[in-house]
């Protein structure tokens, strides 16, 4: 029923109130069925006595419907614990103590609790509900699915549990759909774009229980009248429910199940929902006020109404918008205190200045390189809060040298722009389709279509694998370079090709101490390769399907991936098993990222939504709408504040992770936005796209513009800058290159990637 967040909208019996969700209208209009018009809304409000029952009884035949699946499919453990939660242990004697009509409800017949067979449960709690309608004098009696005592034919659990019933004479929706829309075209222009939220959700439900009921006629007669009036974000959405023209479609279509169970979310003021609500009660407009109960979540704020702007701004995704409550929840979105390791002093700067016959500076010793952030972050998680794995010597000495390239790093904004380096696929006919860098950008790797992985350097030194197990039986242990010892100079190439997938590749990430990469695959597994060896150490299988994506956590051991199973899995390199599964989405999976923080990781999905989860406990605690179309990647701020993504609507959208909120618009690739990458110290974000060029934005000029209070939060009013050119601070064009990976090297060298597409 159609959900209000924050109470009731005018007063009304004391037992109606709930916090969350109003029940305006008690009963489930849904289940008013076989040619009998529903009571009218207000009516139902005086009536509350036969309501009750008939939802007492929807619920009885679902929870039986529920039970014999769980018989069905074996699960008796389950349904031992359903049958006692639901207090129906006693229920299931044998058919003969039980009076005709199911009189022996709930007696006390010294039934065997756990012996009997379910026939007898569902004859009696049939005949118990016709009691129970027939004694509350139901003037239309809830219809239900058939109970058959016998054999296979079971009450069918999708009958029973169908989001559709007939809501009177088909004939008349385009009547009731055409009214609801003169009456909103004549509403004031403030509340008419708060209104007109209404016409998507209620036009795709008026049709899917057209063709459920198998009105094809109508259903196509009612889709060709009014779905040109729809918002041109939905027309991929319309394009695939214009092909559902029968009530066999419907079944097994996971995004159409999604729409179905799932309430659509509209954001409107109170003014403008307090005016629909009279409307509909003064034409008694019963089938649209219950399609509105049943499927709609009517999120209600108090102040102005938004404009037509800041709607669309915040629209487009497959479930309506984000509820408020959604976005609530305390992210720490700071980053953790850098560990304090000793830095040696540069002996190779004070060896060039004595051959030059300069007298030797004494140059101050560094503390360590967590001077700079000594104080914790008050908006930064605890240390412990998630266990990260310990620093090996080889990761202080990579730290050590990252803070010395940092002192060299090139700072940028809109008077100092990066060079960018392209590197360009030739004949990659194998179908480039993912690309990564090494933090330190020694090392590239990409991912194929024909199953294939290959590792690249970049820099003079060549790949070395180890040695053999028998030349490594020669080698003297004890030597202090017997690291360099145990590496295959022999094999030592260019390039390393890496086998083991049997689909095409679709991501892949490096381990931040360059030791390992992961890939994920069509196959549905995720692989773990050693970069040492070149071989594969792990396939992690959990996924079921296709897996797009995967990246490793900033400090290893965690990685995340998401796929077409549309959940994203939490895995440790340790761990055969997915350590955390993050499922929410009504749509694949298509990108993932870790904050930089390690506790938190962004999904972006196929349902235009990007989902922020916690690590910790598994909780969804921001959800993002605004795009248009499937997302596609996704950067975090270097500071974790922020949050950008890129999806098949060529925009570029910036999130306010602490306030949840879009602070961003960034307008002008005219194609898929295929990476993003903010430089190392956040001033520039740059983005890739699949029209070829690569751009240049000025994020410190879009954060700073936008002010953030507690209103805005609460009411997602936000006012977005018309013209998104003025942070455009370049746009570079390659001669005929898709752009599909970017990245920004320790000193500020945007580094980009991409197959040539003759």
């Amino acid at each position: 029923m159609a959900a209000v967040q924050d109470g009731p909208i005018e007063p009304e019996p004391e037992n109606e109130i709930k916090t969350e969700a109003s029940n305006e209208f008690p009963g489930n209009p849904g289940d008013a069925s076989g040619g009998v018009p529903p009571t009218a809304p207000v009516a139902a409000v005086a009536t509350e006595k036969p309501a009750a029952a008939a939802t007492d009884s929807t619920e009885r035949q679902t929870l039986l419907a529920v039970l014999q699946f769980l018989k069905k499919s074996k699960l008796f453990e389950s349904e031992e614990i359903l049958r006692r939660e639901a207090g129906l242990l006693n229920e299931t004697g044998d058919s003969q103590g039980a009076a005709p009509g199911g009189a022996g409800l709930g007696g006390g017949g010294g039934a065997e609790p756990e012996s009997g067979d379910a026939s007898s449960v569902l004859s009696r709690v049939a005949g118990a509900v016709a009691v129970a309608q027939s004694a509350n004098a139901t003037p239309a009696p809830a219809k239900v699915a058939p109970v058959v005592t016998g054999g296979e034919d079971q009450p069918d659990v999708n009958v029973v549990l169908a989001a559709y019933s007939q809501q009177g004479d088909p004939v008349l929706y385009p009547v009731y759909y055409s009214g609801l829309k003169r009456f909103i075209d004549s509403v004031l222009d403030c509340h008419r774009a708060e209104l007109s939220q209404v016409f998507y959700p209620l036009f795709v439900h008026m049709y899917l229980e057209l063709v459920y009921n198998q009105y094809e006629k109508e259903a196509k007669a009612f889709f060709d009248k009014f779905h040109g009036d729809q918002e041109c974000y939905y027309k991929d959405d319309l394009r695939i429910l214009s092909g559902l023209t029968k009530s066999e479609h419907m079944k097994g279509n996971e995004t159409l199940l999604d729409f179905r169970t799932s309430k659509f979310v509209l954001r409107i003021s109170r003014d403008s929902y307090q005016l629909l609500k009279r409307h509909l009660q003064e034409r008694q407009n019963n089938q649209i006020w219950n399609i509105i109960q049943e499927h709609l979540y009517i999120d209600i704020f108090d102040g102005m109404p938004r404009s037509k702007g800041q709607i669309d701004s915040m629209s487009g995704s497959l479930a309506g918008e984000a509820k408020r409550e959604a976005n609530k929840a305390k992210v720490f979105y700071g980053l953790l205190k850098e560990p304090e390791i000793e830095v040696p002093l540069d002996d190779e700067d004070e060896e060039a200045e004595n051959e030059e016959g300069k007298p030797k500076k004494k140059k101050p010793k560094k503390d360590s390189t967590g001077s700079k952030s000594k104080k914790q972050d008050p908006n930064a998680p605890q240390q412990s809060r998630i266990p990260l794995p310990e620093l090996k010597d080889s990761d202080k000495l990579d730290k050590i040298m990252n803070m010395k390239e940092a002192t060299k790093r090139v700072r940028l904004g809109p008077e100092s722009l990066p060079s960018i380096c392209f590197y360009t696929f030739l004949n990659a006919y194998q179908g480039l389709t993912a690309v990564d860098f090494t933090d330190d950008s020694s090392l590239v790797a990409g991912g194929f279509a024909d199953s294939t992985v290959r590792v690249w350097s970049v820099t003079p030194k060549k790949l070395r694998g180890v040695k053999t197990a028998g030349d490594l039986s020669l080698i003297d242990k004890d030597s202090d370079d017997v690291l360099e010892r145990i590496m295959d100079e022999k094999t030592a190439s260019e390039s390393k090709n890496l086998y083991g997938h049997s689909g095409p590749v679709y991501g892949i990430s490096f381990s931040p101490d360059r030791n390992y990469l992961l890939s994920c695959s069509e196959d549905a597994t995720v692989r773990l390769w050693s970069l040492q060896t070149f071989t594969c150490l792990v396939g992690y299988k959990g996924h079921n399907y296709p897996v797009w994506d995967t990246q490793f956590s900033p400090y290893g051991y965690y990685f995340i991936s998401g796929g077409h199973d549309r959940v994203a899995r939490l895995w440790a390199t340790d761990h055969y098993q997915p350590l955390r599964m993050f499922s929410g989405h009504l749509a694949d999976v298509t990108c993932t990222r870790f904050h930089p923080n390690s506790n938190y990781v962004a999904t972006g999905s196929a349902d235009r939504t990007i989902r922020l989860w916690d690590v910790l406990n598994g909780n969804c605690v921001r959800i993002f709408t605004g795009h248009k179309g499937p997302i596609h990647c996704l950067a975090f701020s270097p500071n974790g504040k922020f949050l950008a993504s890129g999806a098949t609507d060529g925009r570029v959208l910036l999130w306010d992770i602490g306030h949840g909120l879009m602070i961003g618009e960034l307008k002008g690739h005219t194609d898929t936005v295929y990476a993003l990458k903010f430089s190392r110290d956040g001033e520039i974000l740059a983005s890739g796209s699949m029209d070829n060029t690569v751009r240049l934005w000025d994020t410190v000029k879009a954060f700073d513009d936008i002010e953030t209070d507690d209103f805005t939060a609460a009411t997602g009013h936000i006012t977005l800058p018309e013209n998104s050119q003025e942070l455009l601070l370049g746009s570079y064009m390659t001669k005929s290159t898709p752009v599909i990976h970017l990245h920004f090297t320790r000193r500020n060298l945007l580094l980009g990637a991409g197959a040539y597409n003759p």
